[in-house]
């Protein structure tokens, strides 16, 4: 197979999008503002622009293309790390295999104990997260650890949909995951620059840039519909890594009918055995540039940002893009089960409860959405992209977060959570355009206030 990402073409198409004129950056927002797509070298345009005027322009424009397709809703989800073996040297990595720790693997007693307080916090979707190590993580391993996980049932809640970000592997292993019901597959190829990424990838596996580069070929072609991109924003100069990200979800698009499900935005922070001063941090405004940037260029593309990031920050990056976050998120091993007893936990910038997550949300007028409709009714790949490209998924995606925001507050809603919730609710009913769906959203929160769970369209 061709190289889906050619460094050189990356490089010449940064280089001839210097110095466009206000009007040629005019007519790129112009277009983007009428959602009719940009070229990889009206991306560029945007990336290499210095013009305070259009720079500002083009947050107005992401946050309108946010509100246009993901309206007031935004998705949860919580990170469940199951083993931090791996057999890698990544100098960026605090797994990396010579960094000297006890490392550890989750029993399946102690992945359903994990999952069980996970659900106790009202989450019906995770990432399941993991090093590489066929020895002491297989496939097999990762396959029980998903069933173990569906099948776990805490009360009133359940987890159902498990996405999964493992190594790159083989298509055998790829059918395996699809067969078991995996959500979608995550996979971050951390930085495109071939020679920034052999510099930084010393030994193990991960090593073989097109091997993880084409990880998304193999697991298409082996059934998965739905993938999720990244990069490590802070390994590689942030314009490179935009626009390699924008042609490797191109690729994608042309081949198999659907880009990128999900893009994630982790920037580069302090890990075990790392030397920060090696890096150039991605500035807080230069990082909001990636965001809008990437929000303009795939609108129906969901992007993720984590507990990494501030409050403050995460506050900003909702309205110029982002469209689902993590709460109440541990970033280590058994992570879940050690804070409740009293453990130390890894710190993360937004360290508050899922629950005060929520509540933050809803102050700005946000509606936490815990749905995962799409997945179950079969609204993945080209389909999903079919239906978010014709403006129809609107229709299903707003009923949807108010169902299950119904259904979270009465099930771990306190009487002043039910309050906020309830006038949320109230307030979002009246914006589902189809008359028929707004009569049957109405109906279904009824139905969900007398005891009635898991009803979505």
């Amino acid at each position: 197979m061709d190289m889906v990402i050619n460094a050189a073409e990356v490089e010449n198409i940064l280089a001839n999008a210097r110095g466009k004129s206000d009007s040629e950056l005019d007519g790129i927002l112009d277009r983007a503002e009428a959602l009719k797509g940009l070229s990889p070298e009206d991306v560029a345009a945007l990336l290499m622009m210095e013009s305070p005027r259009h720079i500002e322009r083009m947050f107005k424009v992401a946050g309108k293309i946010k509100e246009e397709i993901y309206g007031v809703r935004v998705v949860m989800f919580a990170p469940l790390y199951v083993s931090d073996y791996c057999v890698n040297k990544c100098h960026y990595c605090g797994y990396s295999c010579d960094n000297k720790f006890v490392r550890r693997r989750l029993t399946m007693d102690e992945i359903r104990a994990e999952a069980e307080i996970l659900e106790r916090m009202g989450h019906k979707r995770l990432a399941l997260e993991a090093g590489e190590d066929s020895v002491n993580c297989p496939i097999d391993y990762i396959l029980d650890a998903i069933k173990t996980i569906y099948a776990m049932k805490a009360g009133s809640g359940e987890i159902r949909r498990v996405n999964v970000n493992i190594a790159a592997t083989t298509p055998e292993n790829y059918k395996k995951l699809h067969d078991v019901g995996i959500g979608t597959y995550i996979l971050f190829q951390e930085t495109y620059h071939e020679p920034a990424y052999a510099r930084l990838h010393e030994r193990g596996p991960k090593k073989d840039f097109s091997y993880h580069l084409t990880a998304f070929d193999r697991a298409m072609r082996s059934g998965i519909d739905d993938v999720g991109g990244g990069v490590l924003f802070g390994l590689y100069d942030w314009r490179f890594e935009v626009l390699g990200l924008m042609l490797h979800n191109r690729h994608l698009d042309e081949t198999y009918g659907a880009g990128f499900h999900t893009i994630s935005m982790p920037r580069l922070c302090p890990a075990e055995g790392m030397d920060m001063s090696a890096y150039e941090v991605l500035s807080d405004s230069d990082f909001k540039r990636v965001v809008a940037t990437i929000r303009i260029a795939v609108p129906y593309t969901g992007m993720i940002i984590s507990t990494r990031e501030s409050p403050e920050m995460r506050k900003e990056l909702i309205k110029l893009g982002i469209s689902q976050i993590s709460g109440g998120s541990s970033v280590e091993v058994g992570g879940y089960s050690i804070r409740e007893s009293g453990g130390e936990q890894f710190v993360l910038a937004d360290s508050r409860p899922a629950i005060d997550v929520l509540r933050w949300l809803m102050d700005e007028q946000f509606v936490p959405s815990f749905c995962t409709a799409c997945y179950r009714k079969g609204r993945t790949g080209d389909r999903f992209m079919s239906l978010a490209k014709s403006g129809n998924i609107k229709n299903v995606c707003l009923p949807n977060a108010l169902m299950t925001l119904c259904e979270y507050m009465m099930d771990y809603g306190d009487e002043s959570f039910k309050v906020q919730a309830d006038e949320l609710i109230d307030k979002n009913i009246p914006k589902i355009a189809n008359t028929k769906m707004r009569d049957l959203t109405k109906d279904n929160i009824g139905r969900i206030k007398n005891g009635e769970r898991d009803l979505f369209v």
